[in-house]
């Protein structure tokens, strides 16, 4: 829903952390790794994990820590010594090491710290809100891309009708199943492509017997 995530267009991210939440803050899945920013949203590995426990009927909000090797108390201290390094500087021009040069005018308008301050001006609350802002940036999720544009599909045949010696139908004699028809999912990496090559060979092996 962001209208900033648009200036954000081709912009990749690495070694992030993201929590997707529920409206009651639940976190509903956390994992370090990449994303990328595009004309419709985001996208990347990480957000093609997350999406998994996106439920239409419910509220849904990305918590993405920027640097998430940082706690927050750690950040403060390096934001300090940034700050002291550059004290009669514009505060527009003192985030090219915290941020991709893309990210940077995001950031400053996003901190609510005027970007022509002088950075010994800046207050304490207004550098921890900072400190704050790169490890919490918010991102609503409005919807996903739809089936057409999937990577992975989750529901199918319910492991328990299948024999997982041999991908058999418990219910159909001679029916085998294999890959993305049958009810099993993971996260992005290589995993769903090895399910579906293991179960082709096993569900192959199997009705050639």
């Amino acid at each position: 829903r962001e209208e900033w995530c648009k200036d954000l267009q081709g912009l990749s991210l690495k070694n992030v952390s993201l929590k997707a939440v529920d409206s009651d803050e639940k976190i509903l899945f956390e994992d370090l790794g990449e994303m990328l920013f595009t004309h419709y949203g985001v996208s990347g590995p990480l957000i093609l994990s997350a999406s998994a426990y996106w439920d239409p009927s419910k509220k849904m909000q990305l918590l993405l820590d920027l640097k998430p090797g940082l706690t927050d108390e750690q950040l403060d201290a390096r934001i300090l010594r940034e700050f002291e390094s550059a004290k009669n500087k514009q505060f527009m021009n003192v985030n090219q090491h915290l941020f991709p040069s893309k990210l940077i005018p995001v950031m400053v308008k996003r901190s609510g710290i005027a970007p022509e301050k002088r950075v010994h001006e800046i207050t304490r609350e207004e550098r921890k809100h900072f400190v704050y802002l790169m490890k919490n940036l918010k991102l609503t999720v409005t919807g996903c891309r739809g089936f057409s544009e999937a990577v992975v599909t989750r529901g199918g045949v319910s492991l328990r009708e299948i024999n997982p010696s041999t991908m058999e139908s418990k219910r159909v004699g001679g029916l085998y199943f294999a890959g993305e028809v049958v009810d099993l999912d993971a996260l992005t990496g290589g995993y769903n492509l090895q399910i579906a090559w293991s179960t082709g060979h096993l569900a192959g092996e199997s009705a050639a017997d």
